[in-house]
């Protein structure tokens, strides 16, 4: 089992930044993938940013640009950096992990609020 929590949330200007933290524990070893998913009353949650054991990055055509995730082994610790943050990016966003037997774990989600 892998525990998530997530931390860095609040509310920022637009133009501003914040960085997400994801603390994992557990059987963090187990871990093949982080990801990050933002979600907003009424919609589905959407995939932001995703970073395999390998490194590679990917992320949502929407913050491409803008967002940078990343993870410290070691530390157990995935990030999500968010520069340039606009309205539209206020959101709940949650921490996920894969482990490599395709089993997924979940944060239980940190707010970010971005105001005019």
């Amino acid at each position: 089992q892998v525990q998530l929590v997530e931390s860095g949330g609040g509310l920022v200007q637009a133009g501003g930044s914040l960085r997400l933290s994801c603390a994992a524990s557990g059987s963090t070893l187990d871990i093949n993938a982080y990801a990050w998913y933002r979600a907003v009353p009424g919609q589905k949650r959407e995939l932001v940013a995703r970073v395999d054991n390998y490194g590679t990055a990917n992320y949502a055509d929407s913050v491409k640009g803008r967002f940078t995730i990343s993870r410290d082994d070691p530390a157990d610790t995935a990030y999500l950096q968010m520069n340039s943050l606009q309205p539209e990016d206020t959101a709940v966003y949650y921490c996920h992990a894969v482990s490599y037997y395709g089993v997924a774990f979940w944060g239980k989600g940190t707010q970010v609020s971005v105001s005019l």
